[in-house]
Order: structure tokens, then C-alpha cells, then sequence
């Protein structure tokens, strides 16, 4: 009877402990499917390309300079292992820049320093996808095409980026853009009233008569801050590689601008810049150059300078406040792009504000 009850017993057991394996084996094979929780995704990037993300990215080279302000702005600057030479220069005062290894320029990567650095993500410009792609794709490192050049694109492609990281991040994009879409609905509000649009010619300081037309940052802003951008018309067919045309003297004296604005780098603004002295001096030598000395902005001193990274990328909209102030002064008197930008430092890139950013403000 004993050993009936305890063969019983042993059967039992026995039936138990399988089952529990078999459970346990069912758990083990499933698990790699779910994954973390919200994980693999798939994502479609700014070239087109759909992507499956297996699990949050963690370990980032960004190639792309406009990148690297969303990056901060979602709280992921840690995740940047590697930067592209330029970046790391013109970024030197965010938050662990100056220790980042250098990765390359945004032209031609170190696909050495690259693989060593072991990322889980690179970031790329359209243009260098495929090569970027056929590189490193087939050693497991995932290359995304999220260039952040263009304002219309921004909101896409911060959040197409944000999905990739995972949910905390996914949130703070959210937050990111209720909070500019708040100072942008102030500034539509009054645009939306403009009949009379003032005309505005706008010219990288760096290259006389390269301008920028229909779906460049340039032609973007200039349109958010309620200005006619005079060269827009120059790409009415919208043509990606028509955005950045060249014109001359004449052609400018001809469409005789109000306004004149100079996209500009760090010898007149930036960060680290303390004098306009060098603003003040190129703006007297626009006044009187041949094609510009003879328009409306030179006769009335209405020529500017504005930080280049004012007019493209994430501070689009933070440039269209310091324009719509330039253009309506009258109008926009409460306004104060000083403030908002320095709200966008402090709480969204983590650092104390301060440079130049645009020469002369308005009063």
C-alpha cells in the first residue's frame, strides 16, 4: 500500500515538474518576442526606409549636426558615445560634449573609430544613407536617415527619433512640442493679420548672394515670422536641390527687399561670442555694397544678423520671433524672443544661456 501511494506520489511529482518546465520553456520562447515592453517597433525614417527597432537605443553616433539639440532636448544626451568633428566644436558647452570622441566630420566618417565605439544607432543625412547603410548595416548597427533640417519635418522626425529611445523620452518630445507650438500659435495669431507683407532678402554671411528659396529653412522662417521671402519664388516647383540658389547684384536691386537678413556662424554669434563688434562691421559693409547699398533695408538701416542656428533646425521657431519682431516692431512690442530662448537653454538643453544670437535686437 506504501509503495502503491508513494509510486502515485512519485507519478504526481513527476507530471508537476513537467508541467512546470513545460511552462517554463513557453515563457522562454515568448519573452523574445515581447521584448521590452513597446518593443520591436517599426519605424519609417525620413528617406522612406522602414526599419524594425528590436529594443530601446541606447548607444548613439550622430553624423548629422542638426541632431544633436533634439537629442538634448529628449533628455538622451548620455547616449551619444561618439561626435562628429564640427559638432563637437560648435557644441562644446552642452552638457558631456568636450569628452565625446570624435567620429569623423559629417562629409566622411571614421568607420573604424565607428565600429569600435559600438553603437546601436547612427543618424545620416539623405545623401550619405546608402553609403553609411552598406557599411554598417551588415555588422548590426542600425542607420537611420533623420536629417532636422527642415521646420515643416521637425515634429516627424524628433518623434520617429523619441520612439526609438523609448517611452520616458517619447513623452518629453511631446512635451517639447506643445511647448513650441505655444509660443507659435502667440506668434501666427498676429501674422495671420498681416496683409501687407514686408519684403526680406536673406544671405548666409559666409557666401555674398547665396540665398535660400521655396523649402529651405531660410524661406520657412522668414514665412512664419509674417515676411515675404523675395527669393522663394526662385524654386516655385519646390525642388529639394533648387532650395539654396545663387543670385546677383542686380537681381537683388531689382526686388529692392525691406529687410535684409545674414544667417551667420561663430565669427558674429554663437555661444561663446561676447562681442558685436564684427556684426556691427559687416552690416556698415553691406550697406554699401553694390546691390544692397541701394534698397529699401540699406536706406533705412534695416540690415541684420541671425545665428544660422536661428533659421535651420530646432530653433526655427525661436528665429521667426527675433524676425517678426525685426519686421513688425510695432506689432510684436510684448514680445520677447531674449526670453524665449532662453527657456528653450535652460529647461531643454540644460545649460545657462547666454552669447549672441542676433545683432541689433529690436527695441
Amino acid at each position: 500500500m506504501q509503495r502503491d501511494f508513494l509510486a502515485a506520489g512519485g507519478f504526481e511529482m513527476r507530471l508537476i515538474n513537467y508541467a512546470l518546465t513545460l511552462v517554463l520553456c513557453l515563457s522562454l520562447a515568448i519573452l523574445p518576442a515581447l521584448g521590452t515592453e513597446g518593443f520591436p517597433k517599426t519605424i519609417v525614417d525620413s528617406a522612406n526606409r522602414t526599419l524594425i527597432i528590436d529594443e530601446p537605443v541606447e548607444r548613439i553616433v550622430p553624423m548629422v549636426a542638426w541632431s544633436y539639440e533634439p537629442l538634448y532636448i529628449l533628455g538622451a544626451h548620455e547616449k551619444i558615445i561618439g561626435a562628429e568633428k564640427g559638432s563637437k566644436d560648435q557644441y562644446s558647452y552642452l552638457t558631456g560634449m568636450a569628452d565625446k570622441p570624435v567620429i569623423g566630420t559629417y562629409k566622411e566618417l571614421d568607420y573604424e573609430k565607428v565600429i569600435e565605439l559600438k553603437p546601436d544607432l547612427v543618424i545620416v543625412q539623405p545623401k550619405f544613407i546608402t553609403e553609411v547603410d552598406q557599411k554598417l548595416s551588415p555588422l548590426g548597427i542600425t542607420v537611420v536617415c533623420l536629417p532636422f533640417n527642415q521646420l515643416d519635418m521637425f515634429d516627424k522626425e524628433l518623434k520617429t527619433l523619441a520612439e526609438m529611445l523609448g517611452p520616458e523620452e517619447e513623452a518629453r518630445a511631446e512635451e517639447f512640442i506643445a511647448w513650441k507650438q505655444g509660443s507659435l500659435d502667440a506668434l501666427q495669431s498676429k501674422v495671420e493679420g498681416i496683409d501687407a507683407k514686408v519684403k526680406v532678402y536673406g544671405e548666409w554671411s559666409d557666401t555674398p548672394w547665396y540665398t535660400g528659396s521655396k523649402l529651405s529653412g531660410m524661406d520657412e522662417v522668414i514665412t512664419m515670422a509674417g515676411g515675404f521671402n523675395i527669393a522663394g519664388p526662385l524654386n516655385s516647383e519646390g525642388n529639394l536641390s533648387m532650395r539654396y540658389p545663387t543670385v546677383d547684384a542686380e537681381w537683388v536691386l531689382k526686388e529692392n527687399p525691406e529687410v535684409i537678413i545674414f544667417p551667420a556662424f561663430d565669427y558674429f554669434t554663437g555661444y561663446l561670442q561676447t562681442d558685436s563688434s564684427n556684426s556691427t562691421k559687416y552690416i556698415e559693409e553691406a550697406k554699401i555694397r553694390s546691390g544692397l547699398n541701394g534698397t529699401d533695408a540699406a536706406e533705412n538701416d534695416r540690415l541684420y544678423v541671425i545665428d544660422a542656428y536661428l533659421i535651420e533646425a530646432a530653433r526655427g521657431f525661436i528665429g521667426a520671433q527675433y524676425l517678426a519682431k525685426w519686421l513688425y516692431p510695432e506689432l510684436f512690442e510684448d514680445l520677447n524672443p531674449e526670453e524665449i530662448h532662453q527657456e528653450y537653454f535652460e529647461s531643454w538643453l540644460g545649460v545657462p544661456y547666454k552669447g549672441i544670437w542676433a545683432y541689433p535686437l529690436a527695441e
